[in-house]
């Protein structure tokens, strides 16, 4: 079936603005393009422009999201703005009189409360789809787990354990995510993604949190208009499920001397399943077969066209949004607003767990 140009705006054009960009160039052949471009920093403008050049797509260039909402020549916008702009901005695009469907970058909001009050509004508006950027479920060996997991493998999910160990937080315009009061805090910002895993592998609700961490290593030495950056770089979180499963995460951003960033560990009751990033390899074997019956699969996706920052993520994320855009109505996101409402719910509820130094429920932080 054939198909018309698809218009894309892409609001904030840093760093992650400009990945989409160059996503959506891969996705040509799909009958898409970036038309028109916001963001207040200068620098970032430019680059974008450039880079849009480069691809021949003749672009327009806004200094403010309201702007390039009120030109109307947009179908579709990304949010990639600092994480404390989404509230505000998803609002606007919810509430304007034109529809357009939106993929925000995660996490969806910076507070519970936020999250909840754009939940409210996507109601009223049946006629704008929203996604939220959680596209580590895309990631070849994590889809690939996903799939043992939804294929009864493993069994009943008991158990998921997540290691992420990594560099620091990379520089950001104005060093925005170097403070809680910008970015969410750490287990927002960054590890949304895991307590999304985790709740996707538990097919259940989360209901209390339990957490430790600190700001040990990383940017003790940095001073942005007289203050320090607040934000941990290593934290364990405990997530307890409501059909009895829990997860764990193992997070340290001083570890730059790691073969994978990331280790996903999913054990059910007959089975156990493991994704390690960036090698892209799943390993799955079942508690009858033992140790000699573990199988071993390299993940791949010939659909990938371009690997960019998060192996092809990105660029599947895209596509099957670009699916979910073109059946007009008849599909839901991928990831839809309450996935991402519960992954800050939970991340919420790990620093709060911290502050206060005991469980915090779910139910405290949703309130």
């Amino acid at each position: 079936m054939a198909f018309g140009t698809l218009k894309y705006g892409i609001i904030g054009v840093g760093m992650m603005g400009r990945e989409h960009l160059v996503n959506l160039h891969h996705l040509k052949d799909e009958n898409v393009s970036v038309v028109a471009v916001a963001d207040p920093h200068l620098p970032s403008q430019q680059q974008a422009l450039k880079l849009a050049q480069s691809f021949n797509w003749p672009i327009q260039v806004f200094c403010c999201h309201k702007e390039l909402l009120d030109s109307g020549v947009c179908d579709v916008v990304i949010v990639s703005t600092p994480n404390m702009t989404h509230y505000e901005i998803l609002m606007d695009i919810i509430s304007h009189p034109k529809p357009h469907h939106v993929l925000v970058e995660k996490p969806l909001c910076t507070t519970v409360a936020h999250c909840k009050q754009v939940i409210e509004a996507a109601k009223r508006r049946p006629d704008v789809l929203v996604q939220v950027g959680l596209e580590y479920r895309y990631m070849p060996p994590v889809a690939k787990l996903i799939d043992l997991v939804k294929g009864g493998v493993l069994g009943q999910v008991k158990m998921v354990s997540i290691r992420e160990h990594r560099f620091p937080f990379l520089v950001k315009v104005n060093n925005w995510n170097r403070f809680n009061c910008n970015s969410g805090g750490t287990l927002v910002e960054k590890c949304c993604h895991f307590f999304d895993l985790m709740t996707l592998f538990a097919a259940a609700n989360p209901v209390r949190v339990m957490a430790s961490g600190a700001i040990d290593v990383n940017h003790k030495d940095e001073i942005y208009d007289g203050k320090v950056p607040d934000i941990m770089d290593n934290a364990y979180v405990i997530v307890e499920f409501e059909n009895g499963s829990r997860g764990l995460l193992d997070l340290c951003m001083f570890a730059e001397g790691s073969k994978n960033e990331q280790e996903i560990s999913v054990v059910g009751q007959i089975g156990k399943g493991e994704a390690f990033v960036p090698e892209s390899i799943v390993r799955w074997g079942t508690r009858a077969e033992g140790r000699d019956g573990v199988k071993t699969l390299k993940a791949e996706d010939d659909r990938i066209k371009y690997d960019g920052l998060h192996h092809g993520s990105s660029y599947l994320e895209h596509l099957h949004f670009l699916s979910v855009v073109r059946a007009k109505g008849t599909q839901a996101p991928a990831v839809g607003l309450h996935d991402g409402l519960l992954s800050v719910a939970i991340g919420v509820a790990a620093q709060l767990s911290i502050e206060k130094g005991r469980f915090v429920t779910i139910e405290e932080v949703m309130e």
